[in-house]
C-alpha cells in the first residue's frame, strides 16, 4: 500500500469501523482520504436509506466534490454498510475521473478499484461461514457490468495472488539478513492458514513457482468444515497453530538428522547423536527448541531460530 500512495493522492477508502481505515491510509502516505461518511455528509441523498450517528456525523467532512477527483478506490477492511458503500463505489466507477457526481460516456475513465484481498467467505462464531471481501467484489462486478454492460477489472491483494507471497519473502530474507546474517530465504517457509481457497491454494501455487519450498498447513480452526475435503489440499491437516508449529519443527528435526546420518563418515549412530546434540550445533538449537534432552544437551526453554525454516501464519 506504501508504493500505492506513491502513485495516487486522492483516494477513497472503505471498511471498517469509524475512523480507522482513514487513519490506516494517511499513515501509508496517501495524502488525501475520502470516506463513504464525508460522502453522505455532504450528499445526503446519494444513499436514502443510509444515515450517519453521531459518531460517524462527528468524524465525517464535508468535502467539495466538485473540485475533487478520487484517483482510486480501496476496500481496506469488510463493508460495514454494503448497500450505502456499494451505491458509493458504483457512483464513482461511473464517474468522469473520479469526479463524483459526474457520468463518464465510456465507462472506462473511472478511478481503479482495490480490493485488499479476495476471501469469499470467513468463519465467525456463527454454525456456518459469512460473506467476506471477495463476495463484496464480486457483487460490485457484477452491478458494475449490468449497470454499463461493461466488465470491472477490479484488482485484489492478498492471498492466494503470488506477489503476496513474493513479498512475505522478501521480509523473511531481509530480517535473517538483519537478525541472524544470513543473507538468504529459508529453505523451507512452512505457511499455517485456515482458509484452503486463500491461504493454502496461494501457498501451493507459490511452491510451483519457487526455488524453495513452500509447505502448506491447513488448521481446523476457521473455515474448515469436518468431514470435507477441501479444493485446494495443504501438505497436512492439523488442530491449531500449535500443532503446526510443532510439525513444522518435527519435520525439520527430522530432515537435519538425515542428512547428518547421510553425510556421517563414523559408522556409528551413538557418535552421531553425540554431535547433533553437541553446544553450539544446528541440532542443539532444534533440541531447545522441542525441550529435548538427551546426551551432552541440556534442557532449554528459551526459543530459537532454526536457519533452515521459517514458520508463517495467516
Amino acid at each position: 500500500m506504501r508504493e500505492m500512495a506513491e502513485i495516487y493522492d486522492t483516494v477513497l477508502v472503505i471498511g471498517g469501523e469509524g475512523e480507522k481505515c482513514r487513519e490506516v491510509a494517511l499513515g501509508y502516505g496517501f495524502k488525501d482520504v475520502v470516506t463513504p461518511g464525508d460522502v453522505i455528509k455532504t450528499k445526503p441523498d446519494i444513499t436514502p436509506f443510509r444515515k450517519l450517528t453521531e459518531e460517524e456525523e462527528k468524524n465525517s467532512h464535508v468535502r467539495d466534490f466538485s473540485k475533487l477527483k478520487v484517483q482510486a478506490i480501496f476496500v481496506f477492511a469488510d463493508s460495514k454498510d454494503w448497500g450505502s458503500d456499494t451505491q458509493i463505489i458504483l457512483d464513482f466507477l461511473c464517474s468522469s475521473n473520479g469526479v463524483l457526481g459526474s457520468r463518464s460516456k465510456t465507462y472506462e475513465d473511472g478511478p481503479p478499484l482495490f480490493f485488499a484481498h479476495n476471501d469469499l467467505v470467513w468463519a465467525t462464531s456463527h454454525s456456518s461461514v459469512r460473506l467476506g471481501m471477495g463476495a463484496l467484489r464480486k457483487s460490485i462486478e457484477a452491478m458494475f457490468e449490468a449497470v454499463t454492460g461493461k466488465p470491472l477489472k477490479a484488482t485484489a491483494f492478498g492471498k492466494p495472488q503470488v506477489g503476496t507471497f513474493e513479498y512475505a519473502t522478501r521480509l523473511l530474507r531481509q530480517w535473517r539478513k538483519d537478525t541472524h546474517g544470513i543473507d538468504a530465504v529459508p529453505d523451507t517457509i512452512y505457511f499455517v492458514g485456515d482458509t484452503p481457497e486463500s491461504d493454502i491454494r496461494g501457498t501451493n501455487e507459490m511452491d510451483e513457482q519457487s526455488q524453495n519450498t513452500w509447505y502448506s498447513i491447513l488448521v481446523r480452526t476457521g473455515v474448515y468444515e469436518a468431514g470435507t475435503t477441501p479444493k485446494y489440499i495443504p501438505k497436512v491437516t492439523v488442530d491449531t497453530v500449535l500443532d503446526a508449529v510443532r510439525h513444522g519443527m518435527e519435520r525439520e528435526y527430522k530432515k537435519e538428522m538425515q542428512a547428518l546420518r547421510a553425510g556421517s563418515t563414523k559408522g556409528s549412530e551413538s557418535a552421531i547423536a553425540d554431535e547433533t546434540i553437541a553446544e553450539g550445533s544446528p541440532m542443539a538449537e532444534i533440541h531447545a527448541e522441542l525441550g529435548v534432552t538427551g546426551p551432552g544437551g541440556k534442557e532449554n526453554g528459551e526459543t530459537k531460530t532454526n536457519s533452515k525454516g521459517a514458520t508463517g501464519t495467516a
